[in-house]
């Protein structure tokens, strides 16, 4: 059984506020008419006797009927039993159709009496009907907009659960390489691995420990750009020149981490140990957007080295597609042996 909230409580009082607007309105213009209690009192009767019955069955189908029934697609229950409580509660009228032989003769009631009564007793009862639609209108209204906010709420549980997902794809996908290549430098220079070692655990108190919001300060992104880079640079021999420029005006909000896996890819794809190889990158803020840029050589993995499986460059256009929808750009191509890469974030806040 659903739990009684409290906003249940306050619809169900906002509700019989407008009723009681409804049914205590004459009564209050007869008051402020005639000053008179006696009179106030005699409409107060007449109104409560004349909207009774829409006041019950409106209750009776907003509650009980509508969602147990109507939405259920129980359409004939539905029918039936507003039919029979419709009934129930105007049965004086029917019982005075059966009683019209016992009517005192004084009271003299024409046929064209009769048709005006029974007239007003369809009507009436149309009215019933109607205001079982009102009640089931509105709670038709109500109950679409619960599912659709119950969706959008799934929906961006859905989200925040695959960007922090996707989050986590990276911190390991960033170490597995970064320690291969400190693995590699511990074969040449033991001391340059060593301050390599530290400057890792500078980077990875960072990423562990600094980017579990959803935004972080561009400032922190860039030093860590520039951490990661300066430790990369040092698998690559004379042969390659790798130049960055980093250009941030304010410091802004972004995604943590969103650019690292271009950056690891460019050293990735970029760098040949007996070819003249180049890489650039750029982080630069206008007053309407971020830009990222990288170019570098381009050497083609075989299908045998999983290390070019693009998986990070999948992960970024896909957190990009969750966090920055429709105020993005992304621009990949090949111009001759140089691989360029171009993202654009509109500066909406970020």
């Amino acid at each position: 059984m659903k739990k009684i909230e409290k906003k249940d409580l306050w619809l169900l009082l906002t509700q019989l506020g407008v009723w009681a607007i409804i049914i205590l309105s004459m009564p209050l213009a007869t008051f402020l008419s005639t000053q008179n209690l006696h009179d106030t009192k005699t409409s107060l009767f007449v109104v409560w006797g004349i909207l009774h019955s829409p006041f019950i069955i409106y209750f009776l189908n907003f509650y009980l009927f509508g969602p147990f029934l109507f939405f259920r697609r129980r359409y004939w229950w539905f029918g039936l039993l507003n039919l029979i409580t419709i009934l129930l509660l105007n049965s004086p009228f029917i019982m005075l159709w059966f009683a019209r032989d016992r009517i005192p003769h004084e009271v003299n009631m024409t046929s064209n009496m009769w048709i005006g009564f029974f007239s007003g007793f369809f009507m009436f009862m149309l009215l019933n009907c109607v205001v079982a639609a009102v009640a089931i209108g509105i709670r038709h209204f109500m109950r679409t907009r619960q599912i659709k906010q119950q969706l959008q709420d799934e929906k961006a549980k859905n989200t925040e659960a695959e960007l922090a997902w996707l989050k986590n794809q990276i911190n390991p996908h960033f170490l597995f390489n970064t320690l291969n290549n400190i693995s590699s430098l511990c074969q040449i220079d033991a001391d340059a691995a060593q301050d390599a070692i530290a400057q890792l655990s500078d980077l990875l108190r960072y990423a562990m420990y600094e980017t579990n919001k959803k935004t972080v300060p561009i400032e922190g992104e860039v030093e860590f750009m520039r951490n990661y880079i300066e430790l990369m640079k040092l698998r690559c021999n004379d042969k390659t020149e790798v130049t960055t420029l980093f250009d941030i005006k304010q410091n802004i909000e972004i995604a943590p981490l969103l650019f690292i896996s271009l950056v690891e890819n460019a050293f990735k794809h970029g760098v040949s140990s007996n070819k003249p190889s180049k890489i650039d990158i750029q982080l630069l803020q206008t007053n309407d957007a971020l830009i990222f840029c990288c170019d570098n050589t381009n050497f083609p993995k075989d299908d045998a080295d999983r290390s070019g499986s693009g998986i990070g460059l999948e992960n970024t256009r896909r957190r990009l597609e969750l966090m920055y929808t429709n105020r993005y750009t992304w621009e990949q191509k090949i111009e001759g042996d140089i691989y360029h890469i171009r993202i654009t974030i509109i500066n909406n806040e970020l």
